[in-house]
């Protein structure tokens, strides 16, 4: 099982790559929306914003979130590491039920280039 640690270098790395990203994700991406993950495993909650192709992790509690943020990811602390390195496909676990993504209509629009 991944740990708080692992999660955060997870989210670090990920947020590395959105900003080197080019092209449709580069746009996706540049989006200025509050964003929650929760690691359903070590029921902990990371907080922060996506601000222009980057995410910017403020804060981690304990528990589910605490506030509903604009962009809301669920998954475990696994399949975020194993997201975030290439092993497991975005779309196929959303779609398979591993990994949720709740956001606005229009976010869920400009979003889908990123799977």
């Amino acid at each position: 099982m991944a740990t708080t640690e692992e999660c955060r270098t997870a989210l670090d790395k990920l947020s590395d790559n959105l900003a080197q990203a080019d092209g449709d994700v580069r746009g996706a991406a540049a989006l200025d929306r509050s964003l929650s993950c929760h690691i359903k495993d070590l029921d902990i909650t990371f907080t922060g914003r996506l601000d222009d192709g980057r995410i910017a992790v403020a804060d981690t509690f304990p528990g589910p979130p605490r506030e509903k943020a604009e962009i809301r990811l669920a998954m475990t602390g696994d399949d975020l590491v194993a997201m975030v390195n290439g092993e497991l496909n975005f779309a196929k676990a959303w779609a398979s039920g591993r990994v949720r993504l709740e956001a606005g209509f229009r976010d869920l629009l400009r979003l889908r280039t990123l799977l």
